[in-house]
């Protein structure tokens, strides 16, 4: 087996550490990436270059059946043996063994000394408490105080704690990463795309508790009749030419609403696994979807980690979490590689992506959800840095949706997948208006004239046209004005909302509207207009419309405005 050009840096780096320092390391590849051939080729340079022992540890027996299937293929004259309850073996006495962590943690010193310990998922490590995982590493060391442990994981953090890696910890420096978009650059990983919805689920009245949403609370909210329609309507909408589609649910009563809307209304099967699926009707059941047989497979929270099924090429988060580890996780299934598969599409109606950032840049402040002094929020129009109590922007009027009003997911978030990812969506405008606008917090500031569309049936997009400015903004709005109008620019704001009212601007029929990655608003980018009208018909070029009083809002009362 040729391992890839950054597996084998990868095991260069651990080698390295370990003549390097005295402590232990922890090697970063994505999900998808490859981990198992790093162990395996490890496990076989231990046993046959230095006559070492080692121990794999793993939390799932999908996990362990891989790395057996590695060592197998990488090191065939190996002596391996397996311990586990899941998996009815309890093997001693071999060079390699592959442990299952709740089968092993008591039984460090049945193992007899062993060199390494190597530790997959290494996410799973707590920091802290006296877990399975720092219990048997601790026997361990009593039988050979010189063993070291290497970890793996595609997410060196945890939810409470943070970075897995550290001084005081049991993993305690990263010596070798690589990320999600250099292995999809370099054909790797699967490339990743979002589809671009409107709407986001608000998650303002969770609780949280042990630094994750209140699960009965998540479930509640995402399992309204509303919400569950509109997604399943999404997903098999947005999944008609693709193969394979893994749904993450919320909850068990959740994850079987989706499979009865799914049949009800759209004549598609999707099975459903979780915790308390017996194991052979769960082995059935992935079977099928792996085979191809079963094309919609829900889950709830037993096909984040070690499920290995490279055709799924959609991922649906139909629930929300603070974990950015579990995010990523979700997200990763879609990341292996298939023959005809383009990409994976995901579908976040849980507002993850917003919550963590792109899968390539994953927030680790997103677990602090502490009570301290309000942080800010950018104005998605004029791109201001507020104070996020603010409803209403106080330098260009921008309206942000009130607090818990916005609850439907029936849509998915228009948020990238990876930073820096742009994605596009044209609407059609169903109506125009046009405002004048006025700094209150600066009334010596120049007027601006608000150009709002109504798309679909009540939702707004806004630019700002900036005829009272000079320079690039004065440019701009004339620019502006003359693709729409015959009329010549008008010298002000004022006039310009004037002239438009009158209808000397050609009607917008469809506009677009970009989305960029790690940005948390839209941007109004193209328009498709209608044909220019005629010239108006006064004597002067401009209607016979009542005169306003200078720092009004045309449309809006002026107490609506804070500024």
């Amino acid at each position: 087996m040729n391992l890839r050009p950054y597996q084998s840096d990868a095991i260069a780096a651990v080698y390295e550490h370990l003549r390097a320092r005295d402590d232990n390391p922890c090697v970063v590849i994505p999900t998808g990436g490859g981990k198992t051939p790093v162990i395996a080729t490890i496990c076989r340079d231990a046993v046959t270059h230095w006559n070492g022992r080692v121990v794999i540890l793993a939390h799932v027996k999908e996990l362990l059946e891989q790395a057996a299937d590695k060592l197998r293929l990488i090191a065939p004259d190996v002596p391996v043996g397996i311990y586990s309850a899941g998996l009815k073996r309890k093997d001693l006495g071999y060079a390699v063994t592959i442990a299952g962590i709740q089968s092993i943690w008591k039984k460090a010193c049945d193992l007899g000394p062993v060199d390494l310990v190597i530790v997959d998922e290494a996410h799973m490590v707590p920091a802290e408490d006296d877990g399975m995982y720092r219990q048997f590493i601790a026997d361990a060391k009593v039988v050979n105080p010189h063993v070291r442990i290497i970890g793996l994981t595609a997410t060196p953090y945890r939810l409470k704690s943070g970075p897995i890696c550290a001084a005081e910890n049991i993993l305690n420096h990263v010596c070798f990463e690589v990320g999600v978009r250099e292995l999809i650059v370099q054909g790797f990983l699967s490339p990743l795309r979002t589809k671009a919805g409107l709407q986001k689920v608000s998650t303002d009245d969770l609780h949280v508790r042990a630094g994750e949403f209140v699960a009965s609370e998540v479930e509640d909210l995402m399992d309204k009749d509303g919400l569950v329609e509109g997604a399943c309507a999404e997903i098999v909408e947005h999944t008609k030419d693709r193969k394979a589609t893994l749904i993450f649910a919320s909850g068990i009563r959740h994850g079987q609403h989706i499979v009865e809307v799914l049949k009800a209304k759209h004549g598609v099967e999707c099975g459903f696994v979780s915790g308390d699926t017996p194991t052979g009707a769960r082995s059935a059941i992935l079977g099928r979807f792996r085979s191809g047989e079963l094309k919609y497979l829900c889950n709830m929270n037993v096909l984040t980690t070690g499920f290995d099924a490279p055709h799924i090429d959609c991922v649906a988060l139909v629930r929300p979490t603070m974990s950015p580890g579990l995010y990523y996780q979700m997200v990763g299934r879609g990341f292996r590689l298939q023959p005809g598969k383009a990409d994976c599409l995901v579908l976040d109606f849980g507002g993850n992506v917003l919550r963590h950032g792109p899968v390539d840049a994953v927030r680790l402040d997103t677990f602090d959800r502490g009570e301290g002094e309000a942080p800010a929020k950018e104005c998605p129009q004029c791109q201001a840095l507020i104070a996020a109590g603010y409803q209403t922007c106080p330098q260009c009027g921008h309206q942000f949706p009130e607090p818990n009003k916005q609850k439907h997911e029936a849509q998915a978030s228009t948020e990238g997948i990876l930073s820096g990812q742009t994605t596009r969506e044209e609407h059609h405008v169903s109506e125009t208006t046009y405002h004048v606008h006025m700094k209150r917090s600066d009334p010596s500031a120049p007027l601006t004239m608000r150009v709002e569309y109504r798309v679909g049936f009540n939702h707004y997009f806004r630019e700002w046209v900036c005829f009272d400015h000079t320079g690039y903004a004065r440019t701009k709005a004339e620019a502006w004005w003359r693709t729409r109008s015959v009329e010549p620019v008008p010298g002000s704001t004022e006039e310009a909302v004037e002239m438009a009212k009158a209808g000397a601007l050609a009607p917008t029929l469809h506009i677009t509207v970009e989305k960029k990655a790690g940005d948390q608003f839209e941007r109004v980018v193209a328009h498709r207009l209608g044909d220019k009208p005629p010239r108006l018909d006064s004597d002067d070029g401009l209607p016979d419309v009542p005169a306003q009083p200078v720092g009004t809002t045309f449309g809006i009362p002026d107490e609506e405005i804070p500024f």
